[in-house]
């Protein structure tokens, strides 16, 4: 089953797939789609996911969210469940930092997010499913309405389940913890053209060193690192789905100077981006 809805307002796209027979699509390395946020729900088997050329064991009845600029494919597609939507589907409902259309679940975490699914949460999300189907089957003026309010929903319960298994049940709402998401935020929207965390800062009216202290206390990575993880995910997506040359990218992603960026790239992967280009994604499906 592959469902999809376009807002009448916004043009804001919502995808759902269940368990399709023919579900290539769910490999997300089109371009034109690199837009889409991404919450997946694997079935009873245990399968291999790739996530930015990364292998991973994706486990049975377990969840994990996407955020847009990852490419990622799965072994088993026809057992995945998920709900692909853009921004301006899901924005329209509430700019509260947890349960935003990038929140805490999508920017409030480091590393890839896989989440184990308990009977008492596989029974809300599996009933979810039921009733994303019955009101795709409901064609009226407020179908919108209706599949935002059961998105917003499923964000929730994820939500939850991610603060449960990774925050150990520690509350995170205040202003400091915000300022992670924020973060994260200005650098989704600006990494092509400021590189420095200084540019940040300042959006954020605190200091370099103030930022590098909250982060430092929350166990999260470093400002500086986020830029450049941003970074390398365009780029990497870049070499593997165009034909656009070193120069190119370099100069797509802000750098004035091929030589720069090559040094940059090279840093963060100890691969020439001349040679990474010729790697085949071996992992990939």
């Amino acid at each position: 089953m592959h469902l999809t809805h376009i807002s009448p307002k916004t043009n804001g796209k919502l995808i759902f797939t269940h368990r399709a027979a023919n579900a290539q699509h769910l490999h997300k390395n089109n371009p034109d789609e690199r837009h889409l946020l991404t919450i997946a729900i694997n079935g009873e088997t245990s399968q291999r996911m790739v996530i930015n050329g990364i292998d991973y064991e994706f486990a049975p009845h377990s969840i994990v969210p996407l955020v847009s600029g990852q490419f990622f494919s799965f072994e088993k597609p026809e057992l995945i469940t998920a709900w692909q939507y853009t921004r301006d589907f899901y924005c329209l409902i509430d700019n509260y930092f947890e349960i935003s259309c990038l929140g805490l679940l999508f920017s409030g975490f480091k590393g890839d997010l896989f989440l184990s699914l308990d009977e008492q949460y596989r029974e809300k999300i599996y009933g979810l499913q039921k009733l994303f189907i019955e009101e795709y089957e409901t064609i009226d003026t407020i179908q919108t309405d209706m599949l935002q309010m059961l998105l917003k929903r499923l964000v929730i319960l994820t939500t939850r389940l991610a603060k449960e298994q990774y925050l150990e049940g520690v509350v995170y709402e205040d202003e400091r913890f915000d300022l992670i998401r924020q973060f994260n935020l200005l650098v989704d929207t600006h990494y092509k053209s400021e590189h420095q965390v200084s540019y940040y800062a300042d959006l954020l009216n605190k200091s370099p060193k103030t930022l590098a202290r909250i982060f430092k206390g929350f166990n999260y990575v470093t400002p500086s690192l986020i830029i450049q993880g941003r970074i390398m995910m365009e780029a990497k997506r870049l070499f593997y789905y165009t034909t656009l040359s070193v120069k190119e990218i370099a100069y797509e992603l802000g750098f004035t100077d091929a030589g720069h960026f090559s040094r940059f790239f090279k840093n963060a992967t100890r691969i020439n981006p001349s040679d990474f280009r010729n790697i085949r994604l071996d992992k990939a499906y």
